[in-house]
């Protein structure tokens, strides 16, 4: 079928076959690999964007947190010379 849209070929060798391996033990009600591997994916995203919005969270935290020291430090006392008397 004629698509703009990039194609990948992919060879069921090495860590990809030692991925499908795995898939196949986990959903052993698949018997194509070519589903499993598409299921891979679909995991995979999953967990992708868990593991994004986690790291989003914690840059709001980050950001809250400086926001927050800028308040509470004195920087001019703490680069200043009497910081160190």
């Amino acid at each position: 079928m004629p698509t703009t849209h990039p194609r990948y070929t992919v060879t069921d060798t090495g860590d990809t076959a030692r991925l499908l391996d795995l898939a196949e033990r986990a959903w052993p009600e698949i018997t194509d690999r070519r589903l499993l591997l598409l299921r891979l994916a679909e995991v995979g995203g999953r967990a992708l964007e868990t593991e994004l919005a986690t790291l989003d969270a914690r840059r709001v935290r980050q950001r809250a947190g400086l926001d927050r020291a800028r308040e509470l430090v004195d920087v001019d006392a703490l680069l200043g010379d009497h910081a160190w008397r």
